[in-house]
């Protein structure tokens, strides 16, 4: 039968157990894990728990078995007082997952409390005129225990004169009397002394006692008469101080001061309550002196006293009993029994973040409390158990709108008008990797100038993740597979290394990786494109003449020209030897200086100026074709040698140079045209000086001047029959769709940035394509000098291309 009740009582969500009052600590109660149906050692592994609701409840759960079990001292009459059934209500809470049981516990009641009189001793005054039978109400003994321990039956010692006789009457309480069976006689016996005995009904029975003192009075034979043995007042609890309860009235049929009643009230139930009433002792009015609560006692049992003047005075009793009504004068109290955060921001809907009790201390429609949630979400209750909600999840979360919730919990009960209140409940939500990094541009366009140091910064990159700690913390790189072209990937391991960076390719493009810490790790990527731009970091390089072509004369390399690299800004120069005869002509092209900047753009627009002799020399240069020719008619009084010192500048800033030394030997035509002929068939001729006329006697100049004219002439024949060939084959030849040269060309154009960039092609072609041309185009000269004989394949730059001769 008990394991039938404790299934059926599992089965309503609540489970009932019994415990007699003053058990020992230790004592079991009952197989609390077992009866809730949970497995050996599951109760320790769940956390088998009770909830504290305010009050203590002296039981425990046992960690080890999961039993109920007394804790310290269980007494019935502290708990419950004279409420019967004592019972306590339980919550018990098991996590994993959380559920929440309710547990009755009824404290049974003992024979511990021995009856008590409010005085262990009584005097009474008697006239000794009172007839048998008369009767004298006393004061009865009281038992905090109930049920049968608490029915009393009282004794009186052995007396003739007295006997004790218990009354009823519609109050709720027994009236004690004294009654007279005999008549009395103050001159015989003028004290009787009587020993009063209450027991109660408990198993063994416990007594009380208290001492009766009567006293005989000879006089004053009758005692005021109430019109009422017992008054009913009903009053709300919100009534007044100083409201009148009843007025009670009192006759006496003796005349005089035997006829005069003064009113008392003898005594309250319960005791506490003495100060919350007054009466006026002339006229029997009862007021309130205090507040009534009826949450506190619902009754009040008053005990009034009316007696004359006379002597020994006479006295009459009436009961006012008083039943106060509730009004709504208590809010609803609302408490936090158990709180489950900070709550994941992936939790499921459905998920238990807190449990809620709720109380009035009202009763009825006062007592019938309403609850919600505000605001309205994410979060709502659900009821579990009468005055048990449960704060439930009931749409999703983003810690990264809202990182914390203000949860208040608000009650209202049913009284007019209700009553609120509200608790707080403060909801952290705890992050999870649910954001990946984002960059504020998908493209980012940089700038760089050349020659940056390694571990120079570029651009700085920012992406934003908007979750916490590990999770918003976010580490960069750059994608291996994100480098554009192999003149990226060149350009970017250039940077991290040591040195400056001088880049391959004027533009690079690649992908720059954020990556968080969370788990698992999230990305987001940006694409880098990179703008080289050009530094003045290169001098002009002079080159060797050309192998051929009229301007070139008979010239010979004094000294090796050195191509100019790197970013120093000094300056070279080398010797050039040309020829000129005297009476030239103003104009002819004597000799050209060609020269080649790597940089671009303007950085690589070269000018040439004669830096010496200064003033009206018979030479002029070209300022961008690099051409020296005869500023006037060459005269003899020019001398036989003139050394000529040109500047090559590019238009960077700051500007560098090179210089170059030119010097023309002035010749007879026929030695020149007899130079320029062999020239054309071989490049350099190291014996021959100009030097060898001045050294010469004029004899020999003389004789030797007929020869080199004839052979001028062959020469001058020669070409012209060649150039006439050339010219027939070139004229009826299919046209080339492109002007070819011997080397790479570079195209130089005002890049996107605004600035100067330039980008090489292994392409011997220059093409103008079609469409609107560009205002800023130019073509210049291969930007590196050709590599000295023998170099290794692997250290030879493109081959330079000659520039247009004019």
């Amino acid at each position: 039968v008990l394991v039938l009740q404790a299934a059926w009582a599992l089965a309503g969500g609540q489970v009932r157990y019994s415990v007699p009052e003053e058990a020992k600590a230790g004592t079991v109660v009952g197989r609390l894990a077992q009866d809730l149906g949970l497995e050996a050692g599951e109760a320790e592994a769940r956390r088998l728990r009770l909830v504290a609701q305010g009050r203590r409840a002296s039981v425990e759960v046992s960690g080890a078995s999961g039993a109920l079990v007394v804790s310290s001292r269980l007494d019935r009459e502290e708990l419950c007082g004279k409420s019967a059934p004592c019972a306590l209500r339980l919550e018990v809470l098991v996590e994993r997952p959380l559920r929440v049981f309710h547990v009755e516990l009824e404290v049974t009641d003992i024979n511990d409390n021995a009856p008590i009189f409010p005085a262990t001793r009584k005097n009474l005054s008697l006239p000794e005129n009172s007839p048998p039978g008369s009767r004298f109400p006393l004061e009865g003994a009281s038992d905090a225990d109930i049920g049968a321990n608490a029915q009393l039956s009282y004794t009186l010692s052995h007396s003739e004169h007295f006997r004790i006789t218990e009354g009823s009457s519609n109050s709720r309480s027994k009236s004690l009397f004294l009654v007279v069976t005999k008549p009395l006689d103050r001159e015989t016996i003028p004290v009787h002394r009587l020993l009063l005995t209450a027991s109660d009904g408990g198993r063994p029975s416990m007594t009380g006692t208290a001492e009766l003192v009567i006293s005989v009075l000879d006089v004053n034979d009758n005692a005021p008469q109430f019109n009422q043995s017992v008054y009913h007042v009903v009053l709300p609890e919100d009534t007044l101080e100083g409201t009148l309860v009843v007025q009670v009235n009192a006759t006496d049929l003796d005349l005089g001061i035997y006829g005069e009643v003064v009113y008392e009230i003898d005594t309250v139930v319960p005791p506490s309550a003495s100060d919350v009433f007054s009466i006026n002792a002339r006229s029997g009015e009862i007021r309130l002196t205090g507040p009534l609560d009826f949450e506190t006692f619902t009754l009040y049992d008053l005990h009034v006293k009316a007696k004359d003047k006379g002597t020994p005075p006479l006295s009459g009793h009436c009961n006012v009993e008083l039943e106060v009504l509730d009004v709504n004068d208590n809010a609803p109290e609302v408490w936090v029994t158990s709180l489950s955060v900070p709550v994941a921001e992936d939790a499921s809907v459905g998920t238990v973040v807190a449990l809620l009790s709720v109380s009035d201390r009202d009763s009825g429609a006062n007592g019938r409390v309403r609850c919600w949630v505000w605001p309205a979400s994410p979060f709502g209750l659900e009821a579990t158990f009468a005055g048990s909600y449960s704060l439930v999840l009931r749409e999703a979360l983003d810690r990264e709108r809202v990182s914390e919730y203000e949860v208040e919990v608000r009650a209202e009960d049913g009284g007019a008008p209700p009553l609120r209140a509200s608790r707080g409940v403060r909801v952290p939500v705890s992050d999870v990797n649910d954001n990946a990094p984002a960059f504020a541009q998908a493209v980012y366009t940089v700038l760089a100038r050349e020659n940056n140091a390694a571990g120079a910064e570029l651009a700085r990159l920012w992406a934003r993740d908007p979750d916490e700690a590990g999770n918003g913390r976010v580490s960069y790189s750059v994608w291996e597979g994100g480098v554009g072209g192999v003149a990226g990937s060149s350009s970017l391991s250039s940077l991290s290394g040591g040195g400056g960076w001088r880049p391959a390719s004027s533009y690079v493009s690649f992908e720059v990786r954020a990556v968080d810490a969370g788990e698992p790790p999230l990305c987001g990527n940006a694409t880098v494109q990179l703008f080289v731009l050009d530094e003045n970091d290169n001098a002009p390089a002079l080159l060797p003449p050309a192998g051929s072509g009229p301007e070139a004369g008979a010239v010979a390399a004094e000294a090796s020209l050195a191509a100019v690299s790197g970013a120093g800004a000094g300056t070279v120069s080398g010797t050039l030897w040309a020829w000129a005869a005297w009476g030239a002509p103003a104009g002819q092209v004597v000799a050209k200086i060609r020269a080649v900047d790597a940089d671009s753009g303007y950085n690589a627009w070269l000018r040439y100026e004669l830096w010496e002799p200064r003033g009206k020399g018979p030479f002029r240069v070209g300022l961008y074709s690099g051409e020296v020719s005869t500023a006037r008619a060459l005269e003899e009084a020019d001398g036989p040698r003139q050394r000529l010192v040109i500047v090559v500048r590019d238009h960077g800033e700051p500007a560098r140079s090179a210089t170059a030394t030119l010097s023309v030997s002035l010749v007879e035509a026929a030695e020149a045209a007899l130079a320029a002929a062999a020239g054309s068939s071989s490049s350099l001729l190291p014996g021959l000086r100009p030097a060898m006329g001045a050294e010469s006697g004029s004899g020999a100049a003389s004789a030797a001047t007929n020869v080199w004219l004839v052979v001028a002439i062959c020469a001058v024949s020669s070409l012209f029959l060649l150039a006439v060939v050339l010219y027939g084959a070139s004229r009826w030849a299919p046209r080339a769709a492109v002007l070819s040269g011997p080397g790479p060309t570079t195209l130089v154009c005002a890049s996107e940035v605004g600035s100067w960039s330039y980008s090489q092609r292994h392409s011997r072609s220059l093409c103008v394509a079609d469409g609107a041309g560009k205002s800023d185009l130019m073509v210049f000269s291969p930007n590196f000098p050709p590599p000295p004989p023998g170099a290794a394949a692997k250290d030879t730059q493109p081959e330079p291309s000659s520039l247009l001769d004019t």
